[in-house]
């Protein structure tokens, strides 16, 4: 029989010396006599420790033996039963952090790993290019790793302690870039998008537009994820951004948001309203329609297909799926000028200058709720727990402060 991988370690007697003893990753622990209370007692507790620090591989590793790779190691065990281990998501973007730390110090002892280190390592990130709000980002889950090892009691809480007081870069003083800010994209650029996506991505595109929602959460909505029982419907995403934070999060759909989605609530109540798989049907049932072939010449409907494709139109879009499907829509609405279509480079410019992402309409949606409504509605509708999250995503009114100058004089 194949051994199980959730065991728990067996209380045992040791023969040579008629001791207690368990054996917890490859170590072992002496409980006392065979038997006693005293000694099962003892396994209870470090059982219970074990099983507290998440079966980790680093448990029982005193803190002046612990390398920085097996920190590493048990972190990850432990992030991917929080986070999860969605390709993209806070457990993919903790590996991609920790890369250059395991090259650099690896090997090197968890306890020795000071600010000089970290600033080495933040030095890494700044060469492969990458701006100075992501390198914040990375040295920050950096930092995170070794204040978990050190409430794990894997390190001394000075290492954490030390590493805090590297403070993040700031602007105009690294060479590292800055990121263009997010900025709302107009209806008009929106409209002429539209004309050139499938029927089901349009959908999500006008929902999208209509509430706020995150990219993720019009990918994963079902109709058993709706409450129809108002005339404003309220949908709570099976999963958001801030699940783990253990905060409600509530999308609120009008009437023109409903209109939209009703013909896609016609399915089973846990389906997926937005599928790729119908997408693609309905591509294949279009171009039957747009056949001038007569049926008894050629390739009957559906015979001129792989047997085993490599890929398949699977049940529900993901974030990246969606924006690839809008950025292939942009690169159809504003193809490039005649005079540059020659120049790779010219073309990939023009490209990134025509191409907005769905995270785009929050920000609309966000600019318009702050103008007409006000800053705290705009943070209910987007779900966000601070203001100043908000201002973020909610331009301020310029026409307001110009009409304003136009009266003062």
């Amino acid at each position: 029989m194949p051994r199980l991988g959730n065991r728990v370690p067996q209380y045992r007697r040791h023969k040579q010396s008629g001791q207690a003893i368990v054996t917890i990753n490859g170590r072992d622990y002496l409980l006392g006599p065979f038997g006693t209370s005293a000694s099962k007692l003892e396994y209870d507790r470090l059982i219970t420790e074990w099983l507290s620090s998440g079966r980790s591989t680093a448990f029982g590793v005193p803190e002046h033996a612990i390398s920085i790779v097996e920190l590493i190691v048990a972190y990850l065990e432990y992030a991917k039963g929080y986070y999860g281990d969605l390709q993209r998501g806070e457990f993919a973007n903790m590996r991609y952090a920790l890369r250059p730390l395991r090259e650099l110090y690896g090997s090197q002892l968890a306890r020795e790993f000071g600010p000089m280190q970290l600033k080495a390592v933040r030095e890494k990130f700044i060469a492969a290019g990458n701006s100075r709000t992501y390198i914040n980002q990375q040295v920050r889950r950096i930092s995170r790793v070794f204040r978990w090892g050190a409430a794990e009691g894997l390190i001394p809480a000075d290492v954490p302690q030390a590493l805090a007081m590297v403070a993040g870069l700031r602007k105009g003083h690294t060479t590292a870039p800055e990121t263009q800010k997010v900025r709302p994209v107009d209806d008009a650029t929106v409209e002429a998008t539209l004309q050139r996506l499938s029927s089901v991505v349009r959908a999500m595109v006008e929902l999208q537009r209509a509430t706020g929602m995150r990219p993720g959460e019009v990918c994963i909505l079902r109709p058993c994820d709706i409450d129809r029982s108002g005339d404003v419907w309220e949908y709570c995403p099976s999963g958001h951004k801030n699940t783990n934070r253990e905060r409600e999060r509530i999308v609120y759909i009008g009437p023109l948001g409903q209109s939209i989605l009703a013909p896609y609530l016609l399915r089973a109540a846990d389906a997926y309203c937005f599928s790729p798989a119908e997408s693609e049907r309905r591509r294949r049932e279009n171009l039957q329609k747009k056949r001038k072939t007569p049926l008894s010449c050629g390739n009957s409907p559906g015979k001129n297909r792989k047997r085993n494709p490599r890929r398949k139109a699977g049940d529900r879009y993901t974030s990246q799926s969606y924006l690839n499907a809008v950025r292939r829509a942009c690169d159809k609405a504003f193809p490039p000028p005649n005079d540059i279509a020659d120049d790779a480079d010219a073309v990939a410019i023009w490209q990134t200058e025509h191409r907005w992402s769905p995270n785009q309409l929050r920000h609309t949606l966000a600019t318009r709720a702050r103008r007409e409504f006000g800053i705290e509605t705009a943070k209910v509708l987007l779900g966000h727990s601070q203001l100043n999250t908000t201002g973020i995503y909610a331009e301020a009114d310029r026409r307001k402060a110009i009409e304003a100058v136009r009266r003062i004089g």
